[in-house]
């Protein structure tokens, strides 16, 4: 009996261990690229993706739409996904677990999340892009302007009017919704879950109040939203980072010189224009990216 459990136990342990070392290893000369599930990130999905296929001998595989951070985060430690743009603050705040201090720069968060990521996952944090979609809390001018309301703590005495949406992961992220709630004293008289690509237009039929929208996104402007102040400084600066498995790089010598070329390659407001591409003229996010790169001379 003894030695039956000692079998069982040690063919445990070599399964467990086999699990753990499961997708870790990179094949050298091929790269599989992700991204989460909106516009902005396909686009990015596909600028990086044609980066590489223009820059490199790699051998890119395109998984666009894959899902949210933690999906992607999974997907990394199994060593299905190698590559794809991450935000600091989800970085620090959701996958990572800190608790955001508003008197860090975002240089000391960008930094912090760079090196837990390498300890905790061996995920290298890249160069950033270059700009900064930070989550933003909007509604519509007419409406704004009728209740008096300009920032998060004018919304909150408010709150109790107005119906507020966002999609399923704001509901679930650590810097999300309970925690905003927790912060201002929110009271909306109903919430309701949407895709993050429909609530914009939602917000200008009125069909929602109040949206969690991203700062990049040109719909702000053309539905004529209004973004609120954030006066208690709740949400943290999100820039847009290539993330990177340190087996891939190791498998790949070079690549991290080659990614980082792209540090820098975007603003705020570059990153908005190609976003309207997409969402307000109806252009396919991998034509997008293959202009702008065009554009910048980073591909022929």
């Amino acid at each position: 009996m003894r030695k039956c459990l000692f079998l069982f136990l040690s063919a445990a342990m070599l399964f467990t261990l086999s699990a753990c070392g499961a997708g870790e290893k990179a094949e050298k000369g091929k790269i599989v690229v992700a991204g989460k599930k909106f516009t902005e990130q396909v686009i990015l999905t596909h600028l990086l993706a044609e980066y590489l296929k223009a820059n490199t001998d790699l051998d890119v595989e395109v998984e666009d739409s894959l899902g949210g951070a933690f999906m992607l985060q999974q997907a990394m430690e199994k060593g299905d996904v190698d590559l794809y743009v991450e935000y600091t603050g989800t970085g620090y705040l959701n996958i990572l677990k800190n608790k955001y201090d508003p008197s860090k720069t975002p240089e000391e968060i960008y930094e912090e999340t760079k090196k837990q990521y390498k300890e905790k996952f061996n995920i290298a944090w890249l160069k950033p892009l270059g700009f900064n979609n930070t989550y933003a809390l909007a509604m519509r001018k007419e409406l704004a302007d009728k209740l008096g309301v300009k920032t998060y703590s004018d919304l909150a005495k408010k709150s109790d009017q107005l119906v507020f949406g966002s999609d399923a992961e704001f509901f679930e992220r650590s810097d999300g919704y309970d925690g905003l709630v927790e912060t201002y004293g929110f009271k909306f008289k109903k919430t309701t879950n949407i895709d993050p690509d429909l609530q914009y237009e939602a917000a200008k039929n009125g069909d929602i109040d109040v949206i969690t929208a991203y700062t990049t996104d040109a719909r702000i402007k053309k539905y004529h939203l209004v973004v609120l102040k954030d006066d208690k400084h709740y949400f943290p600066p999100y820039h847009a980072v290539p993330i990177i498995r340190q087996e891939a790089l190791d498998a790949n010598p070079g690549l991290e010189k080659v990614l980082n070329k792209l540090e820098g390659v975007l603003t705020d407001e570059k990153m908005m224009e190609l976003n309207a591409q997409v969402n307000m003229e109806g252009k396919s996010p991998k034509q997008v990216a293959i202009d702008f790169l065009k554009a910048e001379g980073l591909i022929d």
